[in-house]
């Protein structure tokens, strides 16, 4: 399905993957990157961003073609002013739509001309969705044509407990229907935070997520970082991976990103646990996304989003070439999004 969207960038043939379409990756030869960040948040949870410009400066050095902009989550409330009478100086962080208007205002004031940009709602607060139709519009209002994608929204991510971070419960999932019919309306797609659990209780927070892609089968849902965490770094990959294989089989709007070096730190770079993420990643290849999940703040260097992007991109080289070509090269993510693009061929061996 093509989509309707407003173009933020140049077409695969002039950029640094090959001068023309058609020319194949000589995966001997040429790097195990990716070349598509699809979770890259452009503004922190805290303080000043990482200047527009120069974090495009960083992708151009690093070799990405493609990006998602999101904003960040949930932001704390001190940086945004005060709600409901509360304190100036609280910690609690929530979700704001400020950080949709500064990625807006960017993009329309700095076109990306190397880099093809995809811009993200990220403000929808998911346990209190009654607003969020309204301020789509909102957004859409102020920036037509700017936003193709939602999220990332957390459902449940145990790192915010601490600042006053709730899971959504399934009283407030069942409460998504209004906006879930607005994303299917505009074949939007919904990249979604959910913790699976934890090392004490591995499948806690699963029931959520099955329940939402039970309630909205035709929505195109987007599991962040395979549902891992670092309140999860001992998952069983062989459980793991029977699980999403399972949600993968029955519903085939489910898609999955392998963002966050959690997930290099704790499982693809374990010898004895890789095998079972490779074996995967073959079999659901065109329904996988990748990113850095680097949140750039002020403080953020290149030498770290190329730390990022190596340790994310690390698993790519155990991939069968097909899984390759659509991981790492981005065809799943141009398929999802319905672009009319094709990443090279990978090179046979003579």
């Amino acid at each position: 399905m093509k989509r309707g969207w407003r173009w933020l960038g140049l077409s695969w043939a002039v950029l640094a993957i090959g001068t023309e379409a058609a020319q194949c990756f000589d995966r001997a030869a040429q790097s195990h990157r990716f070349v598509v960040d699809s979770h890259l948040h452009f503004q922190p949870f805290s303080g000043p961003a990482l200047p527009h410009e120069e974090l495009i400066g960083y992708l151009e050095r690093a070799g990405i073609q493609y990006a998602n902009v999101y904003g960040i989550g949930q932001t704390r409330i001190q940086d945004w002013g005060c709600f409901h009478g509360g304190r100036c100086d609280s910690d609690v962080i929530m979700p704001t739509m400020k950080n949709d208007f500064l990625n807006a205002k960017n993009l329309a004031d700095h076109p990306s001309r190397n880099v093809g940009l995809t811009l993200s709602m990220t403000f929808p607060d998911l346990q209190h969705p009654d607003t969020i139709v309204d301020r789509m519009d909102i957004l859409d209002s102020e920036f037509p044509g700017f936003f193709q994608w939602m999220g990332e929204a957390n459902v449940v991510k145990q790192a915010l407990f601490v600042w006053g971070h709730e899971p959504a419960t399934l009283e407030d999932i069942d409460a998504w229907a209004p906006f879930m019919a607005k994303l299917r309306e505009r074949q939007m797609p919904l990249a979604l935070h959910s913790d699976f659990g934890n090392d004490q209780d591995p499948l806690k927070y699963l029931p959520l997520m099955q329940a939402i892609l039970e309630r909205y089968p035709d929505n195109v849902v987007v599991w962040m970082h395979l549902g891992m965490s670092r309140e999860q770094r001992d998952m069983e990959p062989r459980q793991h991976t029977r699980i999403l294989s399972e949600l993968m089989d029955e519903y085939p709007n489910l898609w999955l990103d392998i963002s966050w070096n959690v997930l290099y730190d704790y499982y693809f770079s374990e010898p004895t646990r890789r095998p079972f993420y490779v074996d995967f990643l073959n079999q659901y290849s065109d329904r996988v996304l990748t990113g850095t999940d680097i949140v750039a703040s002020e403080h953020t260097g290149y030498s770290q989003y190329e730390r990022a992007l190596d340790d994310t991109s690390y698993i790519n080289q155990f991939l069968d070439d097909n899984a390759f070509r659509n991981i790492a090269l981005g065809q799943s993510y141009f398929n999802l999004l319905g672009w009319d693009k094709s990443a090279p061929a990978i090179c046979t061996k003579e």
